[in-house]
């Protein structure tokens, strides 16, 4: 393969916001890749909108293109104005993650320098899936299509996001590449014993727990998951689950709890500082991702496998390309409430071994360290065009 660069390289980066202050899988993705690039060496600009002057890391520049408070049409007109302004005028490569703000800037990339963009998800897709108009999932779709056809290649975190790029968009398999997400070891590790977790979260330490971080959102299935709880309890009648995360199905999922009389096994957390979610994964015996459709990759399984956590996912977009190869037995047989419900007795009630702390934290470890990830990264942005 031939590079544009060798040693050290100049990449710009265009991203949402600035991980943690704005929280969200994609930015603490574009987060931890930019971290990671910059300690190997490289320098990187950042542009976003509502970032922070600075990191903290002289060889990252962060430009802010805009403010998060303005209407979009200000937003968008200020990250075209502000992208003028930026320092690498001619990096050695460029790194797109949000077709929204990409969009401005097409006719101001500069020309002969590598497009990347990182496929995070299908924003139009996703957007149909939680009811927006019609009108609003064709613009979304169009945006993004617009962007794709300015991109000299891809990346995606798994397979089955590579499958939704060519047959949504028709991008060309030749210019997609499957590099999973990356987990940051040192911030994700087994350092606390699970009563010691529980202990600084004030968690119950007698009893069987579940946990799952998730966008409250009809697509990530935790209604059904609440459902599941009702029908596993008359067998595990001291099971709680913890759910860490926000959204606009809070009041609903509230509701559903207080209707089927769990308000004593199912706690919604809110928010969750991310300082604590390491924590969180330690005292949990078992994590669960419950998403119906459109899960690219399932980041919070690397978390929780790094904290020596299991975690179960259902048959759902790239987690079971993570689990597969680890313990398929982590991977429900369906999306369904009795799938789920089925796949926690067996795997609580010891019909199904669990994998052991020390056995998940190698998986994540061997396979998902942000280190080697970021460099696969690399040499996908800066391939000869």
């Amino acid at each position: 393969m031939n590079y544009c660069a060798t040693n050290s390289a100049s990449l710009l980066c265009l991203g949402m916001g600035w991980f943690p202050e704005t929280p969200g899988g994609l930015n603490r993705y574009l987060y931890e890749l930019v971290l990671q690039l910059a300690a190997a060496g490289d320098t990187i600009e950042l542009c976003g909108v509502g970032l922070p002057p600075k990191t903290g890391e002289s060889s990252i520049q962060l430009t802010n293109l805009a403010s998060p408070a303005s209407s979009l049409p200000q937003r968008l007109w200020s990250v075209r104005q502000q992208f003028a302004q930026r320092h690498l005028l001619l990096p050695d490569a460029i790194d797109l993650h949000f077709a929204l703000y990409s969009l401005p800037l097409l006719d101001r990339l500069p020309r002969n320098v590598p497009v990347t963009f990182n496929f995070h998800g299908p924003w139009a897709l996703e957007s149909q899936w939680e009811g927006t108009s019609k009108a609003s999932v064709w613009l979304k779709h169009w945006i993004e299509q617009r962007v794709y056809n300015r991109c000299d290649r891809f990346i995606v975190l798994s397979q089955a996001f590579g499958e939704i790029l060519h047959r949504e968009y028709q991008i060309p398999e030749s210019k997609i590449h499957v590099i999973p997400g990356g987990v940051d070891i040192e911030r994700f590790k087994t350092n606390l014993s699970r009563q010691q977790a529980r202990d600084r979260l004030n968690w119950p330490q007698d009893r069987a727990i579940l946990f799952t971080p998730r966008r409250l959102v009809q697509r990530m299935g935790l209604d059904k998951l609440i459902t599941a709880i009702a029908q596993i309890k008359p067998q595990i009648p001291d099971i709680w689950l913890a759910i860490a995360g926000r959204g606009p199905l809070q009041a609903s999922l509230e509701r559903q709890v207080e209707e089927l009389g769990l308000t004593s096994h199912i706690k919604l957390l809110g928010f969750l500082p991310d300082e604590q979610l390491p924590v969180a994964y330690q005292a949990a015996d078992l994590t669960v991702m419950p998403s119906q459709s459109l899960e690219g990759f399932g980041l919070v399984i690397l978390e929780s496998l790094a904290c020596g956590t299991p975690a179960l996912c259902t048959p759902v977009g790239g987690m079971p390309e993570i689990l597969t190869p680890f313990s398929p037995e982590l991977i429900t047989d369906s999306t369904d409430t009795k799938a789920i419900a089925d796949r926690l007795l067996a795997l609580l009630l010891g019909k199904t071994s669990l994998p052991s702390s020390t056995a998940c934290r190698e998986y994540a470890v061997a396979n998902f360290n942000w280190q080697k990830i970021a460099q696969q990264v690399r040499e996908v942005l800066l391939l000869r065009c």
